[in-house]
């Protein structure tokens, strides 16, 4: 079921935003070279509790996961698309690296990604990471009062598409409320004019993810979690939460 909020929710879920931003941020400026995964992981369960919020992704347990899991922060190196565990690896020189993070406060979840290199990046990294920025901010143009679903999701994988990249199959973006998914889903492809027509209070979590190669499948780790390109190609994922009001999109995750 669609859930539309509230502008008093609205603002409670901007609360939530604000945590995840700040963690982003504070990740993404402890990220070096040397640095695991999981002390940026202990970064941001550090920026959890100081704003005295819970975690929207650890002992989360979706359908198609064996197990819980088991960080509080997702974190995917080059070649994984989503959905990595923060391990003992330490980030070398030209790592693309995305974090994906969610937080819950005051009952409602705020859910956003970054990508970004360690040290030396890449042009054609650096070239990934900007053209799924540049999608993400076009999908979240699309999401006004009175257009339809396929709008963002065409928006998203024109560019995504123009640029010769690949979009991983079954994954994108989801409501936002009360639970970290909600519905409706929110498609990285799609066709214009099409899906459910938005209104004002539905509240989305829009997140390209784009793949170097230019093939839509991957694979899975034995994790049961990370998604992997089979080409072994890098991989961007950039994600904000963004409500839907009548005086235009507004992105809640800023920090």
């Amino acid at each position: 079921m669609v859930e539309l909020k509230t502008r008093a929710e609205l603002e409670v879920m901007r609360e939530a935003g604000r945590v995840v931003g700040t963690a982003l941020q504070a990740c993404r400026a402890a990220a070096a070279v040397g640095v695991s995964l999981l002390e940026l992981d202990d970064v941001a369960a550090g920026v959890l509790a100081d704003f005295g919020a819970t975690s929207s992704f650890q002992h989360y347990h979706p359908h198609f996961a064996p197990t819980p899991f088991p960080r509080v922060m997702i974190t995917s190196v080059n070649d994984v698309i989503v959905h990595g565990i923060p391990t003992t690896y330490r980030l070398r020189d030209g790592d693309l690296l995305s974090i994906d993070f969610g937080a819950c406060l005051n009952g409602f979840h705020g859910d956003a990604a970054m990508s970004f290199v360690v040290g030396t990046a890449a042009p054609a990294d650096l070239a990934l990471i900007e053209t799924a920025e540049k999608a993400l901010a076009a999908g979240i143009d699309a999401a006004r009062v009175g257009a339809r679903m396929g709008d963002i999701s065409h928006a998203v994988g024109k560019i995504g598409r123009a640029a010769g990249y690949g979009i991983p199959e079954d994954f994108g973006g989801h409501g936002v409320g009360r639970r970290m998914h909600e519905d409706p889903s929110v498609p990285n492809e799609g066709k214009p004019g099409r899906g459910l027509r938005l209104r004002e209070g539905l509240v989305l979590a829009i997140e390209p993810m784009f793949m170097a190669g230019g093939q839509d499948k991957y694979t899975i780790d034995d994790d049961g979690w990370s998604l992997r390109t089979v080409d072994g190609s890098q991989a961007a994922h950039v994600e904000h939460t963004v409500a839907i009001t009548a005086d235009g999109p507004v992105i809640l995750t800023a920090p």
